[in-house]
């Protein structure tokens, strides 16, 4: 774990990827896009019937958000991240389809280990409670896709430098166990 902060930008390449390690602190510039699991419900189907998704997945980073309403001027309300255990179903699809990073809360299951692995793809996680110091980073933001979902609608976001903690890495290691770990007697 290093404790310099990693700049990365989207999208993602394999040796990006594979340049992060669990408890490397990064900042990301760049399009991310956002979808909890209603979203990747919607997503997952398309690519099982064989259709074009409203977004291409190839090397960029989804996160895991349902966004309060923007204020005035504002490109975004809150966002802060929602628990990731619910993308588990839908994750190791979007990561055969080229997907490379997602943010969230809390840890991603096996099947989804597996799948970064295989396909070099990063878990990190945003800090939750600070949703409007992340709202921050987030300059633009704009629904592409299922409006009909309010909050959960994908939205493209343009984002500077926003903070994010890696905690499953294409390795196979998990933050949260190693940190467990850490502090046993």
């Amino acid at each position: 774990m290093s404790e310099e902060l990693k700049k990365i930008t989207t999208p993602l390449t394999d040796e990006v990827v594979e340049s992060l390690k669990v408890g490397d602190r990064v900042s990301i510039t760049g399009t991310i896009y956002t979808a909890r699991d209603a979203a990747h419900k919607r997503l997952v189907d398309l690519i099982d019937k064989g259709e074009t998704l409203p977004f291409d997945p190839k090397g960029q980073i989804i996160y895991f958000v349902g966004p309060a309403p923007a204020k005035p001027g504002k490109p975004i309300g809150s966002a802060g991240p929602t628990t990731s255990y619910r993308m588990n179903p839908y994750s190791p699809t979007m990561i055969a389809a080229g997907l490379k990073g997602m943010i969230g809360k809390g840890e991603m299951g096996p099947e989804v280990v597996e799948m970064m692995k295989k396909f070099k793809a990063v878990y990190m996680v945003a800090i939750g409670g600070a949703a409007a110091l992340i709202a921050r980073s987030i300059k633009k933001a704009e629904v592409i896709a299922y409006e009909d979902l309010g909050a959960e609608a994908i939205r493209k976001l343009y984002v500077e430098d926003f903070p994010a903690i890696v905690a499953q890495d294409c390795y196979g290691e998990n933050l949260y166990i190693i940190g467990v770990e850490k502090y046993k007697r």
